[in-house]
């Protein structure tokens, strides 16, 4: 049985990560099991700064955005004497290992160590772009939904006063989730997302159908990672990060100005950026952050490492890291052709 483990956020922010600390810390002060808060994700077990966490020191945290450790994308295995590093943060916290609660990078780097370098690790899953692997939901997904599709729903009043056409950009850099469900709950009127090459000349004719029935104004929500098909539109050199990726952002003002050039109506672009990150988790994304924290300091407790706590069919359950670990979970085919008979 684990008597002391440390914790820490990685990755991007989100809503849900402090409601996910308290349910760890509460839990584990149940059985009498330590727990240490390390600040910015893998930099401060790196760099061992941890304080001791309590149930008194989480109060307050359930409906707070962000997260009170703060974070970062820190990889140790880029970072110098990583592993050694790590196993010295084990020792001198005297630690039985780590609850870490990330995104995909965060989690593939966790089931590494684990199975490579024999470090204690439990996992939670955490994105708004809900793409990690093996769990129907992540946490931060359902509030970044709802900030979208708030955002839908004060653009078409907008758009029907001056007859436009508003692009609506937001964050899926890989997976089209919060396209997908925000377009579908604020009612969209085409939605483009990664893993369905758009047809920028087909969404020109949908735009004048609908001018030719009556509807002249329309409503366009595209992921950041939207893709054309091939060869039908020419698209912007994104820079690079630090870790070789594009640096996405501003295909809303591409796809806008290809709608005004083809068919002639006037198109303006919203991008949200991070305000999808921030703010008060929604209700379920603070009931999701429990469940899975309280599920993940069980497993801890129990020693029971290499796992990641997963939501599935309504329940909490455990699922192994490795079977998570470099995997994207993408929109599938199915959800995307629901989205597409309101394309009208």
């Amino acid at each position: 049985m684990a008597t002391r483990f440390g914790i820490l956020t990685g990755g991007g922010d989100c809503p849900g990560l402090n409601a996910a600390i308290r349910a760890l810390v509460r839990r584990a002060d149940q059985d009498n099991v330590t727990t240490f808060g390390f600040r910015n994700g893998w930099q401060g077990v790196l760099d061992l700064e941890a304080e001791q966490l309590t149930t008194a020191s989480t109060r307050g945290l359930l409906h707070r955005g962000g997260t009170v450790l703060g974070t970062s994308r820190v990889d140790p295995y880029r970072e110098r004497n990583g592993v050694r590093r790590i196993h010295e943060a084990l020792e001198i916290h005297r630690l039985d290992g780590f609850v870490v609660i990330g995104g995909e990078g965060t989690l593939s780097a966790a089931a590494r160590l684990h199975a490579d370098e024999g470090i204690p690790v439990v996992g939670i899953p955490k994105t708004i772009d809900n793409d990690v692997a093996n769990t129907e939901l992540t946490i931060g997904f359902l509030t970044a939904v709802a900030t979208a599709t708030e955002a839908v729903d004060r653009l078409h009043s907008t758009a029907e006063s001056h007859n436009r056409v508003m692009v609506l950009e937001v964050m899926g850099r890989h997976a089209g989730w919060i396209a997908t469900f925000a377009g579908m709950a604020g009612g969209a009127d085409a939605i483009l997302i990664p893993e369905v090459p758009f047809d920028i000349e087909a969404v020109g004719r949908h735009l004048k159908h609908r001018a030719g029935v009556g509807r002249d104004f329309s409503i366009v929500v595209v992921a950041e990672g939207a893709e054309p098909v091939p060869d039908t539109m020419a698209m912007p050199v994104h820079p690079t990060d630090e870790f070789g990726r594009p640096v996405l952002g501003g295909i809303g003002h591409t796809i806008a100005r290809e709608i005004e050039r083809r068919t002639g109506f006037p198109a303006r672009v919203t991008q949200l950026g991070h305000v999808q990150r921030g703010g008060s988790p929604v209700p379920m994304d603070r009931t999701i952050a429990t469940r899975m924290g309280v599920a993940a300091a069980e497993l801890a407790v129990a020693d029971e490492w290499g796992k990641m706590t997963a939501y599935q069919s309504s329940l909490v359950i455990p699922v192994d890291l490795e079977e998570v670990a470099g995997q994207h979970k993408g929109v599938p085919e199915s959800l995307f052709r629901v989205a597409e008979v309101f394309f009208g």
